[in-house]
């Protein structure tokens, strides 16, 4: 399990307790001021000052409150527990073509996925400019290199709205075989670009095994193939990927930036119970064709937002 610890001035240590109030869980220890539990991170907060970050988003959280660890501390963290292909020995400093999507998790918005190539010679101007795992760097915090990085870097972002998502999954698509589709347009357009030059490979952020991943795009009738690498967290293992990430990740935000001011409230992020109090409001004041049209329709948030809006009805 990833863990790491910060130590909190009184300032952050208030304002960590107010951002994870909602998630808050009791712990009897009297050493302990606050616990908080999220899907893929526990936090621990002492007297002492110190707050522990426990799990799978145990990096990303931690950098919200204090100092990023370490690089080495990182890539230990991402030998332990990356998987996927067998990696060549010293991959971050070769020439890489990334790809990574973001908004597979979330009710509202769509799914983006954004491929980025990265000579050897522009690594150390990539990381100039910011980019490191994005799961340790805050929206806002994208937002802003985001522009830099596509200015620079030859890339290719892909934004499936709502309403198409809904149409395909409707036809039976599952969310592997979408971002396998998507990941490879994305990746055929970038070496288009490129006219002829290749990266040394190609890493995509798995979220599939490889024989999967083929087997949904078998009927494509370009298929990216040649020095295809497959690892999860490989955001940290590539600049490449970390910056396609970031690049995916804003293009996800500003469609909901998008569908927010359309909806004429701010639309959470994720799955949680604050999702379906606010699908719930959107579906009593505009109606369910509205809702469904900003939404990822199959999700279980549907059933439970007409719940609250039949309540609320009574």
């Amino acid at each position: 399990m990833t863990q790491t610890v910060i130590v909190a001035s009184d300032a952050v240590m208030q304002n960590i307790i107010k951002h994870y109030h909602e998630m808050k869980v009791s712990r009897n220890s009297p050493h302990i001021i606050f616990a908080a539990k999220l899907p893929d991170t526990t936090i621990t907060a002492y007297k002492s000052g110190k707050v522990l970050f426990q799990g799978g988003g145990a990096l990303r959280e931690a950098a919200l409150w204090g100092a990023p660890p370490s690089l080495d501390e990182e890539k230990r963290n991402l030998t332990n527990s990356s998987k996927g292909d067998k990696l060549p020995d010293h991959l971050s400093q070769l020439t890489v073509l990334g790809s990574d999507e973001t908004g597979t998790g979330d009710f509202f918005g769509p799914i983006t996925v954004a491929a980025c190539f990265v000579r050897a010679d522009q690594i150390e101007l990539v990381k100039e400019l910011g980019v490191k795992d994005s799961k340790q760097l805050t929206d806002d915090w994208m937002r802003k290199i985001a522009p830099d990085l596509r200015a620079t870097l030859v890339h290719s972002v892909l934004t499936l709205k709502n309403d198409r998502y809904n149409e395909v999954q409707s036809k039976g698509w599952s969310q592997g075989k979408i971002k396998a589709l998507l990941h490879n347009q994305a990746l055929r357009h970038v070496l288009r670009k490129l006219d002829g030059e290749k990266p040394d490979y190609i890493l995509i952020d798995q979220f599939a095994e490889r024989s999967i991943y083929y087997k949904h795009i078998q009927s494509q009738r370009e298929i990216i193939r040649e020095n295809v690498l497959f690892a999860t967290k490989a955001e940290g293992l590539h600049v490449a990927v970390a910056a396609a990430s970031i690049i995916a990740r804003v293009a996800f935000l500003e469609e909901m930036d998008r569908l927010s001011e359309r909806a004429g409230v701010s639309l959470p992020k994720g799955a949680g119970p604050k999702v379906d109090e606010v699908a719930a409001k959107i579906l009593l004041k505009n109606g369910e064709p509205f809702l469904k049209s900003m939404t990822k329709w199959h999700f279980a948030n549907s059933g439970k937002a007409k719940k609250i809006a039949s309540m609320k009805r009574l």
